[in-house]
């Protein structure tokens, strides 16, 4: 567990440098100056993963600043394929490198996957699923992006390797009849201090 947090951390602490560089109309937005949020959340999604799987994501990260690439630039951009699409068509997708259409097909099968795990989730926890992103992108706007579409975005600035070894571990998860959506908000509520997700629950307002 020790190795794994150790790379996990070095992960964020990648995400983080190309995060304060992404371009925001209007300047940089408030989040680029929260580095404990930022930490809290992308830590407990990370810790969810295993060790390979996290090397794999900081090669890309390594890989795609040495050719002057940000990834994270590139997550948000995607996301403007259901926001706005207009313009991502115009402008935006001609800058993107490509996916393979058995590559977005994939990815479809493990959003669908994962949504249905944060269905489930909320189900069970209302409270926490209300300080959730909303879950479809049927729901977004052009300033509120859904779970939905956030991973869609995320999924497509990962290479190829660490897809596959993402989707490995969505398939090995469900299996297993786990939820990484649960794993992840569980991480969430005990690194700000919560013994567990039910006492997490209960000290939400009602």
């Amino acid at each position: 567990m020790q190795e794994r947090l150790e790379v996990a951390e070095s992960v964020v602490e990648r995400e983080w440098a190309q995060f304060t560089q992404v371009t925001n109309e209007g300047g940089p937005a408030a989040c680029q100056d929260d580095l404990s949020t930022f930490h809290q959340m992308r830590l407990s999604q990370f810790l969810t993963w295993p060790t390979d799987l996290l090397r794999s994501y900081a090669a890309d990260l390594d890989e795609a600043g040495s050719t002057g690439r940000n990834l994270l630039t590139e997550k948000y951009a995607r996301m403007m394929a259901s926001t706005e699409p207009g313009r991502y068509a115009r402008e935006i997708a001609p800058q993107l490198p490509a996916l393979d259409p058995s590559r977005v097909s994939e990815q479809e099968h493990v959003v669908a996957r994962q949504v249905a795990w944060a269905v489930d989730f909320c189900a069970r926890y209302p409270r926490l699923g209300r300080a959730m992103r909303t879950l479809r992108t049927t729901q977004d706007t052009f300033v509120d992006t859904s779970f939905e579409t956030y991973l869609r975005g995320e999924l497509g600035s990962y290479s190829d390797r660490t897809f596959e070894g993402y989707a490995r571990l969505v398939e090995e998860t469900a299996a297993s009849g786990g939820n990484l959506t649960e794993q992840t908000l569980r991480w969430t509520v005990l690194l700000v201090g919560y013994a567990d997700l039910a006492e997490a629950e209960a000290a939400q307002a009602g």
